[in-house]
């Protein structure tokens, strides 16, 4: 072979060299496209699985909130159905006139729903009425001692005595414990004791955050119920047992 021929093939050779390496080259850049598109596309699920994750766990976390914003491991229950398929949340001002007017009906609805309904009491003084927040105290500070059931209906059948008047009822209340024959001592100190007025304010915080604007406010079941009768709060109460 000449060195002219000698030449020409190296040249091929070189030509053919250098063509397979930017065959290579374009190979790797459509590896490293491919890789990057699966790498984006894992990006991407992985952050829709997290914002959904995150969505569902918020909408949970807002699901659990509004149940222990509406009836909490420390609410009063006036009674309480061993299945617990039907709970009946009142937030109640001891010095609203309509409360007062509500309480014969809710006694009525206790007694004929015994062992079927649980009966739930929270606090929501309204701030115009003057005492309704020292009520609410003396009512705490009376179920320190196993006593909230007596004192909420000794307010309720008390309230003409002491309701819209612009003066302090603590002698009243105070007299109430008494008659229910409570340790003056433990009731005066839980009466003035600033994690009872506490214990008021949670129960209000937690009826505003559920929207509730005035007394009584009732839920049946999570759900926010007007009844303006008694037939009316018995019909709403069977439709819920029988659901």
């Amino acid at each position: 072979m000449s060195s002219t021929e000698d030449r020409m093939e190296a040249r091929r050779a070189k030509i053919e060299a250098m063509r397979a390496e930017d065959r290579r080259k374009e190979s790797r850049k459509k590896n490293i496209a491919v890789s990057l598109t699966v790498v984006g596309v894992f990006v991407v699920v992985v952050a829709a699985m997290f914002v959904i994750n995150r969505f569902s766990a918020s909408q949970s976390d807002a699901v659990a909130a509004g149940e222990s914003q509406l009836v909490r491991a420390d609410s009063h229950r006036l009674q309480t159905a061993a299945d617990g398929k039907v709970t009946l949340v009142e937030f109640l001002d001891f010095e609203c006139e309509a409360c007062g007017a509500y309480f014969p009906v809710v006694e009525e609805l206790r007694k004929q729903y015994a062992g079927k309904v649980t009966f739930v009491a929270r606090y929501f003084p309204i701030a115009s009425h003057f005492n309704a927040e020292r009520a609410a105290r003396a009512v705490e500070a009376a179920s320190k001692q196993g006593k909230f059931e007596a004192m909420y209906q000794r307010m309720y059948e008390t309230q003409k005595q002491w309701a819209e008047k612009q003066i302090p009822a603590d002698d009243a209340f105070r007299g109430f414990a008494k008659d229910l024959g409570l340790d003056m001592a433990a009731w005066d100190k839980a009466y003035d004791d600033p994690a009872t007025l506490a214990r008021v304010k949670k129960d209000a915080a937690d009826g505003q955050a559920l929207g509730v604007q005035g007394t009584p406010t009732f839920f049946l079941n999570g759900k926010k119920i007007e009844p303006r009768s008694s037939e009316e709060f018995k019909a709403a109460i069977d439709a819920a047992l029988a659901g």
